[in-house]
């Protein structure tokens, strides 16, 4: 009883040093995630070196991150932390696309493509041509919605995990008048998410996979429309059925991606001589601007 009440004394004190926080947004915060900090501290019963072996993770993670790798999101991915917030962040409404992970890969200042153009740019991969349209909960086009895209190649890399000053893969162009879109890609394959840091052990350790369902990643802005950050994933991918490292799947947004024999005629001409390729259809919708 005497050790409750000092432990529970101790997280009074360090609750009540946030009081005179300025940022009311920022007490709250502060105030709640010592609370919960505290409470996981007291039920596991964490030992010091548990502790250090925490601190020793985690200063391992920073010295992994740069430019073109972030382990700290890595990390919030494989808690379910980025879906959490993402969850809470996106209220479902009405026929809206559903949101999911943005994950460590984006890169400002893509590219941009024609309507009908390639992303691959010589990223190796089968190709893939993917169509729909953009429109509101109402079902009114969105005309001029930016919508970027970007994906690993065959191998699972993206082009930021290749030395040198690689841009192949990802792309962004705009909707037409009637809020279409379509683009050449590749088909997506499943990848491990990188693996040869603490996060990657730390999965090892719990016996979990690093492995991702295949997907192809979207993030759409338009004004006075929330912006969607999402993917697609593939619906014959046997990953499904394993599990996504990072909780990103979610039911609607799992689509067919159909095999085209070799010499089947393209939807825009292309000559892909004897090579096979898969197309899909995803209609996007946005959700209205929070207010």
């Amino acid at each position: 009883m005497e050790q409750a009440i000092r432990e529970q004394a101790l997280t009074d004190r360090v609750v009540a040093a946030f009081d005179r926080a300025a940022d009311p947004r920022l007490k709250m915060l502060m105030q709640a995630l010592t609370r919960h900090l505290h409470a996981f501290i007291r039920e596991v019963r964490l030992s010091a070196g548990e502790w250090n072996a925490a601190i020793e993770f985690l200063t391992r993670a920073g010295h992994i991150t740069d430019d073109r790798r972030q382990e700290f999101i890595l990390l919030s991915d494989v808690l379910g932390a980025s879906m959490q917030t993402i969850t809470v962040s996106n209220p479902a409404n009405g026929n809206a696309t559903e949101a999911t992970v943005f994950g460590p890969f984006f890169v400002e200042n893509s590219p941009e493509i024609a309507l009908g153009g390639d992303i691959a740019r010589g990223a190796t991969g089968e190709p893939c041509w993917v169509a729909g349209t953009v429109s509101g909960t109402d079902g009114s086009p969105i005309a001029g919605a930016r919508v970027e895209v970007w994906e690993a190649d065959a191998d699972g890399y993206y082009d930021v995990q290749y030395p040198g000053d690689v841009s192949a893969g990802r792309g962004h162009f705009h909707t037409d008048a009637e809020g279409r879109y379509r683009f050449w890609g590749l088909t997506p394959t499943p990848y491990p998410i990188p693996n040869d840091g603490p996060v990657g052990e730390l999965l090892a350790a719990a016996g979990r996979t690093p492995v991702r369902a295949a997907h192809l990643h979207f993030m759409v802005v338009a004004p006075g429309f929330r912006t969607l950050v999402t993917h697609i994933f593939v619906a014959d991918d046997p990953q499904l059925a394993v599990g996504d490292s990072v909780f990103g799947v979610k039911d609607s947004l799992i689509r067919r991606f159909d095999r085209q024999p070799a010499g089947t005629a393209t939807p825009d001409g292309r000559d892909l001589g004897d090579r096979t390729w898969t197309r899909t259809r995803f209609d996007i919708v946005l959700a209205p601007e929070d207010r």
